[in-house]
């Protein structure tokens, strides 16, 4: 390679993992309000396998997949000025047309990153963006949990769900979460007061009064989750479905339904850094894997059953 190219993980067709491959590529320069950054450590999140698979937004490859980043400043572009080269950060590029970061570099706005808490190392750091914002944004921006508030975080121990409990609990809130038995001591550490078995339980009998439901599942469990609400509570689903019975289900009693997807977001970020440096967020960080394993790791996220996140570890 030379300082002009790069290694990053490509496909040039929709399929399993093992359509994915790293290739040298030319490495990007940052334009107008944009950053180039050296790659340290990027999430995998299920948008990523969702993405290999079927194209999603997308459409047809060759691209590079990857929201997440943590790394340190290369080059800046003409007018930034929050950032210079050197400097470590961490952000989600915008979502979902900026993706790229399962690379040694990726552009993206400058005001999609924020400073990296110094005691956060990469691959903690490159676990958070997308997965605690879409938490943060669910929670605090279309839900305003607060003090006292109940609230259910469906799949709990996930990579969304576990970083959702210590956010709704950094606020306040009461927290219930749903897992399989076996995680149920994990989601009691990240301070959930408690658990249901989604396998033995339904939850939709147990749980009662809720204030917010996050539910990352959709489907049924989105429309039975609309039950345990209490007259003027919320639902938050990070799936949405333009076809969805839910918000007609909604209306009917009396409570909210909001159907969102993740954006970049430097106030979310900085907000999420803070409660990482302040030891009230961490990102449980499942397996780590190399570029060049990345399949791998798409593979085991794939299974459904991995407790917090998967991270790719980049050495530019």
């Amino acid at each position: 390679m030379t300082k002009n190219t790069m290694n990053a993980l490509t496909q040039d067709t929709l399929g399993d993992p093992d359509v994915l491959r790293v290739a040298e590529v030319a490495r990007p320069e940052p334009g107008i309000g944009q950053i180039l950054v050296a790659v340290h450590a990027a999430g995998v999140n299920p948008t990523d396998w969702k993405h290999r698979a079927h194209g999603v937004f997308l459409g047809e490859p060759p691209f590079t997949l990857g929201w997440d980043v943590s790394g340190v400043v290369e080059a800046v572009g003409l007018g930034v000025s929050l950032f210079a080269p050197g400097d470590e950060v961490f952000g989600m590029l915008p979502y979902p047309y900026g993706a790229g970061s399962h690379a040694e570099y990726v552009t993206g706005p400058a005001r999609a990153f924020v400073p990296k808490p110094a005691g956060l190392g990469h691959v903690e750091a490159g676990a958070l963006p997308l997965a605690a914002l879409t938490a943060w944004q669910a929670l605090v921006d279309n839900a305003d949990v607060g003090p006292g508030q109940r609230v259910l975080v469906h799949a709990a121990a996930g990579g969304v769900g576990h970083l959702a409990v210590q956010i709704a609990k950094a606020r306040g809130a009461y927290v219930i979460g749903t897992a399989s038995a076996a995680k149920h001591d994990f989601v009691r550490g990240l301070g959930a007061d408690e658990v249901v078995d989604y396998r033995t339980t339904d939850f939709a009998a147990e749980v009662r009064d809720v204030d917010v439901v996050l539910d990352s599942l959709g489907g049924e469990n989105c429309l039975r989750s609309l039950e345990v609400l209490r007259p003027g509570g919320v639902l938050v689903s990070i799936l949405p479905d333009k076809w969805s019975p839910v918000p007609d289900r909604a209306r009917e009693l009396g409570v909210r339904a909001v159907f969102m997807l993740v954006e970049h977001d430097q106030a979310g970020m900085a907000a999420v850094a803070a409660l990482a440096a302040s030891g009230r967020l961490r990102a449980h960080v499942a397996g780590t894997y190399p570029l060049a394993e990345a399949a791998k790791a798409h593979a085991e996220g794939e299974t459904g059953r991995v407790t917090g996140k998967l991270v790719l570890t980049v050495s530019p």
